[in-house]
């Protein structure tokens, strides 16, 4: 199994008094995830999952004597899929303040549905971590760095989805079938979303704009919806480890964008699966968009499970200068900008680097790409 590195940030947290939630899109490895923590620890252990009918009615407003009795005999608690379990979050509440010397372990493949849940319950009370599909960084720790180069083009094809990595061959059938049985049914389960079809054509046409700014009255004028409900769909596929976005860095300059926002995808095999669309790299119109996609959505793992407390923007004028990634780190400005072709190597424009004059510049390609991804530059 290729490692997680979610798995040496949790392990030092174990037993200090909290839940630790772990929240991510489904069929990103979670409950594989616990069964390798499972395996880190001799401390005898109960596994509840909660699609089990039982299990969910038995984790359903319990009172903390049933909730002892249960675990009596177990030291380590863990809850698969606990956004399943009506009023999970007073469940958990109880069995932490009755049972601190216990560890509870939940995950939750909804955002939508289990932070709603449980974060007024738990707070002050847990540890809560995003789990994504696999990041370079684990890739390359589990192939080593010459082999993830040679598999850079179908990474930007196909994503990393613990199964489509695992399973070269067959990405297409395994992203499809992701797709058309997993990608929409927390949305569409969660709220009053009443013409499926039309969160379909947004993400359609989300796919054909990713690493583009976004505007809400033109996609609201294309999908015949108001831009408020645009924006409360758009919310929820976020929510649902979709789709992410950066936000524009504007600080002092008249001529900046200050609103706008580039809407990026957790993983390039959904973004193509959405368009079915796996041509060859070298044959498609948007490797540019891919490139740009795959990179911003690596650092945003790495920073995750590095506990990054830095702010990432892209920056852009009306006149169309721009860059394309920032970290503001420390009031230190990392600017980035994502280059698939290194015939022409682009300098920073000089509009930002005289009015930010406390910055950095690099530009990342396929030669050093794997020192982005893995925080080394």
């Amino acid at each position: 199994m290729i490692e997680r590195r979610l798995k040496q940030l949790i392990l030092p947290r174990l037993f200090k008094g909290k839940a630790i939630v772990l929240t991510g899109p489904r069929q990103v490895g979670k409950t594989t995830l616990l069964r390798m923590l499972m395996a880190e620890t001799d401390k005898k252990t109960l596994f509840w999952n909660c699609d089990e009918p039982d299990i969910r009615q038995k984790l359903t407003n319990p009172t903390s004597t049933q909730l002892q009795a249960e675990t009596a005999q177990y030291e380590l608690v863990f809850i698969d899929e606990a956004q399943r379990v009506p009023n999970i979050g007073v469940t958990l509440k109880l069995l932490i303040d009755n049972l601190p010397m216990k560890q509870i372990v939940v995950t939750g493949s909804s955002a939508l549905q289990l932070s709603n849940s449980i974060n007024e319950p738990l707070t002050g009370r847990k540890y809560e971590y995003n789990v994504f599909p696999f990041s370079s960084e684990e890739l390359i720790d589990n192939h080593g760095s010459m082999e993830e180069k040679r598999l850079l083009e179908r990474r930007l094809v196909y994503g990393a989805y613990p199964e489509v990595a695992n399973s070269q061959g067959e990405e297409r059938e395994t992203l499809s079938n992701l797709v058309n049985s997993y990608l929409y049914k927390d949305v569409f389960a969660f709220q009053d979303v009443r013409k499926p079809e039309i969160i379909e054509q947004l993400l359609q046409a989300l796919a054909l704009q990713m690493g583009s700014e976004v505007s809400f009255n033109e996609l609201s004028k294309l999908l015949g919806l108001n831009s408020q409900t645009v924006q409360r769909y758009i919310d929820l596929l976020e929510k649902s480890y979709i789709l992410f976005h950066l936000r524009s860095f504007s600080r002092n300059l008249r001529n900046e964008l200050k609103k706008s926002r580039k809407i990026y995808f957790y993983d390039n095999g959904v973004r193509n699966a959405i368009l079915g669309d796996f041509k060859p790299l070298q044959l498609r119109q948007d490797a540019g968009a891919l490139w740009e996609n795959f990179l911003v959505s690596e650092r945003l793992k790495h920073n995750s499970y590095s506990l990054f407390y830095g702010k990432n923007y892209f920056w852009r004028t009306q006149q169309q200068q721009e860059v394309d990634y920032i970290e503001d780190i420390d009031g230190v400005l990392h600017t980035y900008e994502f280059k698939w072709s290194k015939a022409k190597q682009p300098k920073l424009t000089e509009t930002f680097a005289r009015n930010y004059p406390e910055h950095t510049f690099t530009v990342v390609n396929p030669d050093n790409y794997q020192d982005f991804v893995t925080g080394r530059i």
